[in-house]
């Protein structure tokens, strides 16, 4: 299997059911792939969003969050937690089968974590416990 990101596919848990992004046309799981799809700008085009997605998180001034400095190309289904909105309804805001970048970054003075998962028009940070247990969203919005 081969990637256009220069992911080592062998390692992924989820190579058996992932036909890779090269022979995909940069959707492996049959949806998009950010990171294929910033790769077919060239070179450098994977690192300069990288790094323009880190400085977005990082300007939003959230408390407690810690810098991001690192982001990892993560399946949608691995990271689309469901938040419980004002009116008692749940949602999920992203597709299990896309492939965003996001992290999990530590909430300095809690037990708990900050999640950011951002595509190509949007990013998002929520805030849980351990595994994911009551999932909030601290901020979702439009990007570039």
């Amino acid at each position: 299997m081969e990637s256009l990101c220069g992911t080592d596919c062998s390692r992924c848990s989820m190579s058996s059911d992932c036909k890779g992004c090269a022979e995909t046309g940069g959707q492996p799981f049959g949806s998009e792939c950010v990171a294929a799809n910033c790769c077919k700008g060239g070179a450098d085009s994977l690192q300069k969003f990288k790094e323009q997605l880190m400085a977005a998180f990082n300007a939003l001034g959230i408390p407690d969050m810690e810098p991001v400095t690192e982001l990892h190309a993560l399946k949608g289904s691995f990271a689309n937690l469901a938040y419980t909105l004002p009116g008692g309804q749940t949602a999920q805001f992203w597709d299990d089968d896309k492939i965003y970048f996001g992290n999990q970054i530590h909430k300095a003075g809690s037990h708990r974590c900050y999640g950011i998962l951002a595509d190509g028009t949007h990013l998002l940070v929520s805030e849980y416990g351990n595994g994911g247990s009551d999932a909030e969203v601290v901020l979702f919005k439009r990007w570039r």
